[in-house]
């Protein structure tokens, strides 16, 4: 006898022993008659790769001509038939168990009876009989006109057929499209648009809401951008306030938009790219404050609430023209991803199996990336942002030695994560207020006095005022807007369907009631900041924070700590809004079929609309004085005429094709020998005026002819100057002296 292959069928008990077979023929004829005479039963059991036995005598009684009855006569066993599984497979029969030719046996009970503890009979029954009718063990000349079967469907299932790399990339891509944060981020980057328009309707001549610290804040990222690219030691030395040093320091510079600033030149591009961070500092809000809700454990609507109430609130409205301000997208996404590094919610507390120190780290660098932004944001989030690490340390150690002592409670990479991270967030703002500093040194009156922040600090009314930006309350808050000294810095009117959302989450709430409150005070404590000096003089709120801690001293607008309340509140809102959506899915769930009617879909929404609709905007857009064709080609040193706050800050935008030097400037504050040269050169051009100018170092002057209508220059261009020792000459529409 020969053997094909190293598998072998072992007999019943009484047989000759072990009998070899091949894949594909059989050493001889063999009757069913003939394996019952040996001791075999018709029907075997089939053992598969783990041991486990099943039946294939019933597939092969499904391929005699008789499907009920026994045989007179089993048909012969033809030479290329497969052997049965049962032999095949090296499965013993049950000892004791004798079987009639044709008749069926017990063993079809006794597998069926093993089949149920592995798994699903039907499945396999199916299986054997498929075999059976694909000819493995069919009788000569049966044609039942299946297919062939797989002969390794004996031995597991057919691999699943890999997909090429095409559509595996065309799956990746749908996954990520509809992923929630993509939708998240395009619908912010989409309302953002919508809700700033129409600030990129024309966005190469129109600043939002005025041109004057709207085109410093272009200058500052065009200027930021183009030092770096070409000396990036004269950083802190701008061409502006000329001969002054440190001068970039004059006022937040938005470093962290650096990078934009080194794609475009000229006022033009400069404009382009103001207006391009304008809106995309809005949308980055929105996904900042969604993450943050969505982290804490809220759901979508009640996330997406925060978000928009967040980035678009009334009081908002009011700061359109300072981009600093509106850029503050990084500190719920800073505080999003530093809790999710450290496995921390609001609902679901703290769970140590989402850990990932990669988020802390990245929760890290968007703070320090923040703070470059501007300290009159990044300051007081630096305070916050400590005060929570000094809370996290406590219950660490309180953790570690005390309550559960535990080795590591939050592990070694993510407290190793911390420590780069913070010292990196610390080197920040160590390096970047080291200018400042100096700033304060040479320049006292850029300190801010107790009588500067009580010029600015908002009264009690100020929290139910919108500005006239707001579309909604505008017209309607006009009366109450006329009796606040400085309705710009006072009108702090977070929103109306904020408020009530807010309150309701006192009440009915995701969120628990000890955290309810933590929120609550939160919001208590940062509106009473925000009121500076108004609320009892201050004398133990704001005043004590100017006094003691570094830096606060330079914030002079106490008004926009709004932000911070605005934030809670709308993490309040969003507890109660996710409530609200599980209620709704409770009922849709007892509906048939259970899915929520328009109503309850309309009632959820609704929220979102309405705070929506009360952060559209009715800001203007002016445009921008274009740039004097001199302002490309002289050389400086240079004073432009007319010069004062609000007339220099376009300037500063014009020298953004050369850069060169220029006296004017405007900041938060005005340095002594800046004001000294405007009180100089009232009479310009004069000997007195020209002497001034010829010993600060400058040597040309431009009086662009539309910014001196009305003024004194507008007569002056014309005298005569022959006697002066100076020269002129037109350039343009402005007129150049040459000292």
């Amino acid at each position: 006898m020969s053997s094909g292959t190293s598998d072998t069928t072992r007999t019943g008990p009484g047989t000759d022993g072990d009998r070899p077979t091949t894949g594909a023929t059989v050493p001889g004829p063999e009757t069913a008659a003939q394996a019952v005479n040996a001791g075999r039963p018709s029907d075997a059991v089939e053992t598969d790769a783990t041991g486990k036995r099943e039946e294939t005598g019933k597939a092969e009684a499904a391929e005699e001509p008789k499907a009920t009855g026994p045989d007179p006569a089993p048909a012969p066993t033809s030479k290329h038939t497969q052997p049965s599984k049962g032999a095949r497979d090296g499965e013993k029969a049950e000892p004791g168990v004798k079987t009639e030719p044709g008749a069926p046996t017990g063993d079809d009970k006794k597998a069926e009876g093993d089949k149920k503890a592995e798994g699903d009979k039907k499945a396999k029954d199916s299986k054997n009989a498929k075999d059976g009718k694909d000819g493995k063990d069919a009788t000569a000349g049966a044609d039942t006109g299946a297919e062939p079967a797989d002969p390794w469907q004996a031995f597991g299932p057919a691999p699943e057929t890999v997909p090429g790399r095409l559509r595996r990339a065309a799956r990746a891509v749908g996954r990520f499209l509809v992923h929630e944060w993509t939708l998240a981020t395009l619908g912010s980057l989409v309302l953002a648009v919508l809700l700033t328009w129409p600030t990129l309707r024309y966005p190469l001549y129109t600043l939002p809401q005025d041109y004057y610290d709207p085109a410093l804040q272009a200058w500052q990222v065009a200027w930021s951008g183009h030092i770096l690219l070409t000396d990036p030691a004269q950083l802190w030395q701008a061409n502006t306030f000329y001969p002054e040093s440190w001068s970039f320091a004059f006022s937040d510079t938005l470093l962290g938009y650096a990078p934009a600033g080194m794609i475009g030149t000229g006022p033009e591009a400069a404009l382009l790219r103001y207006n391009i961070l304008f809106v995309l500092a809005h949308a980055l809000a929105t996904l900042g404050a969604y993450a943050l809700a969505r982290q804490l454990g809220a759901g979508r609507i009640g996330a997406a609430v925060a978000g928009v109430s967040y980035a678009y609130a009334p009081w908002l409205l009011a700061q359109a023209g300072h981009l600093h301000v509106i850029s503050n997208g990084g500190i719920p996404l800073a505080l999003a991803m530093l809790a999710r590094g450290h496995g921390w919610s609001l609902r679901y507390g703290y769970r140590p199996k989402r850990r990932h120190a990669g988020w802390a780290l990245a929760g890290w660098l968007v703070a320090a990336w923040q703070l470059s932004l501007g300290f009159g944001i990044g300051l007081p989030f630096a305070y916050v942002l400590a005060g929570v690490v000094l809370v996290a340390t406590l219950t660490w150690y309180l953790r570690r030695y005390w309550i559960r002592p535990v080795r590591h409670p939050f592990g070694a990479r993510l407290l190793i994560t911390d420590l780069v991270g913070g010292l990196v967030f610390a080197a920040t703002g160590v390096l970047l207020s080291i200018p400042y500093f100096t700033v304060a040194e040479q320049h006292p009156n850029a300190r801010r006095s107790v009588g500067d922040i009580d010029v600015y600090s908002p009264p009690a009314v100020g929290f139910l005022t919108a500005p006239a930006e707001s579309r909604i309350w505008g017209g309607l808050h006009e009366g109450a807007r006329a009796a606040l000294p400085w309705h710009p810095e006072m009108t702090l009117l977070p929103g109306f369907v904020l408020y009530a959302l807010a309150l309701g989450g006192l009440f009915f709430s995701v969120w628990r009631l000890r955290h309810r409150l933590l929120l609550l005070a939160g919001v208590l404590v940062s509106m009473v900041l925000a009121m500076g000096t108004r609320f009892f003089g201050g004398t133990f709120t704001y005043l004590p924070l100017v006094e003691h801690l570094p830096g606060w001293d330079g914030i002079r607008t106490p008004g926009r700590l709004m932000l911070w309340t605005t934030l809670l509140l709308g993490l309040l809102a969003a507890g109660t809004l996710t409530a609200f959506a599980m209620r709704v899915r409770e009922i849709a769930a007892q509906r048939i079929p259970p899915w929520p009617g328009p109503w309850l879909r309309t009632a959820t929404l609704l929220p979102l609309l309405l705070v929506v609709v009360e952060g559209l905007n009715a800001t203007p857009h002016p445009v921008v004085p274009p740039q004097p064709a001199a302002m490309r080609t002289v050389q400086g040193p240079v004073l432009v005429l007319p010069s004062g706050q609000n007339l220099d800050q376009p300037v500063m935008l014009w020298t953004t094709s050369r850069f060169q030097d220029v006296v004017n400037g405007g900041s938060g504050f005005t340095p002594v020998k800046l004001a000294e040269t405007r009180e100089a050169t009232q009479t310009f051009p004069d000997p007195a005026s020209i002497d001034h100018l010829r010993r600060l170092g400058v040597r040309t002057v431009v009086v662009p002819r539309g910014q001196a209508t009305g003024t004194p220059f507008e007569i002056a261009v014309e005298l005569p100057v022959d006697a002066l020792g100076i020269r002129r000459e037109e350039i343009g529409d402005a007129v150049v002296y040459h000292l």
